[in-house]
């Protein structure tokens, strides 16, 4: 059996007044990522951890920042064509896990539509995936809200 295993972590700045997606999900906050892209942080380390299990680099490698193709594209997006390159390389998604590190908002009310939300874009059944959000305890960049952080791995597999 061919399994991989890949890891993955971005980080964005917040700053007022801009929309903060995460995991596919637009969450009323009055900060948001500071990013090329939407700056959803739980998909671009999502997206590190299956391009790293196939030893491809990275999200910017695939999608550079500085593409304006890319430009406040929906990092959904990217999912589904990270998705693909992972397809086309004959493996499939066995699972993935995800943890967010963010002081505020409250992210349990919004973690299970994340990972429909994901599910559905990977083309995976939604006990693959998981999510889950802590806070740093007020410590850290994370702590006094200046910005938001993931850590992703996923487990891929060679189709048969």
């Amino acid at each position: 059996m061919d399994l991989r295993i890949g890891h993955g972590y971005d980080v964005h700045a917040l700053e007022e007044g801009l929309p903060l997606w995460l995991g596919g999900v637009k969450i009323e906050h009055e900060k948001g990522c500071v990013a090329h892209s939407d700056g959803d942080v739980v998909i671009h380390a999502l997206c590190d951890a299956l391009l790293g299990a196939l030893a491809l680099g990275d999200i910017g490698k695939l999608f550079p920042d500085n593409d304006m193709a890319y430009k406040g594209i929906d990092s959904k997006i990217l999912l589904r064509r990270v998705c693909d390159v992972v397809a086309e390389r004959g493996y499939a998604i066995s699972n993935v896990d995800c943890t967010i590190a963010m002081q505020r908002p409250k992210l349990r009310p919004h973690i299970d539509t994340m990972r429909e939300t994901m599910a559905s874009v990977m083309g995976v059944d939604v006990d693959r995936v998981s999510v889950k959000a802590t806070t740093t305890e007020r410590m850290g960049f994370e702590g006094r809200e200046e910005g938001v952080s993931t850590h992703a791995v996923a487990l891929l597999i060679k189709h048969e």
